[in-house]
């Protein structure tokens, strides 16, 4: 199966993030809704309940060729928030933040439960440059944990994917997981 570019792949998906509840970072009455594509699928259900997602256990990554180190102390559990997405930070960095309208540099690679990958930045060569608000739920709220030099690992529901749609190498209701590196905040 052929791999395709990150940016192109999450560029095409519309998502409506007015429905996404919850979410770490910037609020969603403060993102600029204007540069956000409008969707004629359903609203994304609404976010866990509080206490109803648990920590949980999980082998460290491999990491990609060409990836940066992990921390020496990195996690082996990820933590859930309230909207569903789950992760952990495996290099720490006390650099900037990125906001939800951000255009961000990042390095990553994503695959699917059964470890299929479907993209990896790695693989082109270089980094990938995208805005924050043009790619999935799952992405926007996860990359504001992480400042610039840092390294985050993310198991991205359905609802904050691609949902019952899918995209191209990506079934329908696909939970999705990634590795990404935060290089720069354009």
């Amino acid at each position: 199966m052929p791999s395709f570019h990150f940016k192109t792949l999450f560029a095409a998906v519309v998502v409506v993030l007015a429905g996404i509840a919850g979410c770490a970072g910037d609020s969603v009455g403060s993102r600029d809704q204007g540069s956000i594509a409008k969707s004629n699928s359903a609203p994304a259900a609404p976010p866990a309940a509080a206490g109803e997602l648990k920590p949980r256990k999980a082998n460290l990554p491999d990491l990609p060729e060409g990836a940066g180190p992990m921390d020496a102390d990195a996690p082996d559990e990820f933590v859930p928030t309230r909207s569903g997405l789950y992760y952990r930070i495996l290099r720490k960095s006390n650099g900037r933040k990125p906001r939800s309208t951000d255009k961000v540099l990042a390095h990553y690679k994503g695959w699917l439960d059964n470890g299929q990958k479907f993209d990896s930045s790695y693989e082109h060569g270089e980094p990938t440059e995208f805005a924050l608000n043009a790619v999935v739920p799952g992405w926007t709220e996860g990359l504001q944990l992480i400042g610039e030099g840092g390294m985050i690992e993310l198991e991205v529901p359905p609802r904050l994917g691609y949902g019952a749609h899918g995209n191209a190498g990506v079934p329908p209701n696909s939970r999705l997981h990634f590795i990404v590196e935060l290089k720069k905040i354009e």
